[in-house]
């Protein structure tokens, strides 16, 4: 039965957008710029952390790759041997 009562409560449609977005004005007036270019700032910086990471993740899978293919084409080589042994 409560599942009934959460499906009455779906997200805000067109109406209910446009007295969402003047509360906010009214809470927040002239700051809302502010606020709103806080946001954009912080999306941005997250973003960037996110490919930071990624490309670190990316160099270090290559780099372990490199080495696994030196070690590789190392192991077909014969040994080297010298005639005293």
């Amino acid at each position: 039965m409560n599942h009934h009562i959460l499906a009455m409560f779906g997200l805000p449609g067109g109406v209910e957008w446009v007295v969402i977005l003047l509360a906010a004005l009214l809470l927040f007036g002239r700051r809302l710029p502010d606020v709103a270019r806080s946001v954009g700032k912080s999306i941005v910086e997250f973003k960037r952390g996110l490919r930071d990471v990624k490309d670190d993740i990316d160099t270090a899978s290559k780099l372990d790759a490199d080495k696994s293919h030196k070690l590789d084409s190392n192991s077909d080589k014969p040994a080297n041997h010298s005639a005293g042994d």
